[in-house]
């Protein structure tokens, strides 16, 4: 189990300048938050090993690659066993175009974010995968017209 500290300012703008650009150099993180390098480098070897940093990746413009339309999606279980429950989230896991998953409260069980190349790709990909999952009694899809406000940063 992942050990949870408390973060201190310098943890905090730590954590803020890697959210906004992961390949930023310790020596420019340690100008930029006023410590070391070395001292940068070991907070951030413990803010990964305690959990607080995960992965590092780099984003993709879904425009550039094919899958500009971004529609979500309300899905309603046909049972709410553990068994079903346990069934569709590995079937969402498994799923490319689903980038998205959310466990919902309220009218409907799940909310995803599925990415595609245009309104006939969702049809079909609607149709031939998401329907046609056993565990899946209904769906209730909203195509996004535009993008306000795009983030992948949490508040530190």
């Amino acid at each position: 189990m992942k050990q949870v500290r408390e973060l201190d300012a310098i943890d905090r703008r730590l954590l803020a300048l890697l959210q906004e650009d992961a390949t930023i150099s310790h020596a420019e993180l340690a100008e930029r938050v006023g410590a070391s390098a070395a001292s940068c480098w070991r907070r951030i070897k413990l803010l990964e090993s305690s959990g607080y940093l995960t992965k590092t990746v780099r984003l993709v413009d879904a425009t550039l690659v094919g899958r500009g339309v971004n529609v979500l999606c309300n899905v309603r279980m046909a049972s709410h066993a553990k068994e079903s429950r346990d069934a569709f989230e590995q079937f969402v896991r498994s799923q490319p175009e689903i980038v998205e998953c959310f466990s919902m409260s309220g009218d409907w069980d799940y909310l995803l974010r599925i990415v595609v190349a245009d309104v006939v790709g969702y049809n079909t990909y609607l149709m031939r995968q998401l329907l046609s999952e056993p565990t899946v009694a209904g769906a209730s899809s909203h195509f996004a017209l535009g993008l306000v406000k795009h983030t992948t940063a949490v508040p530190v």
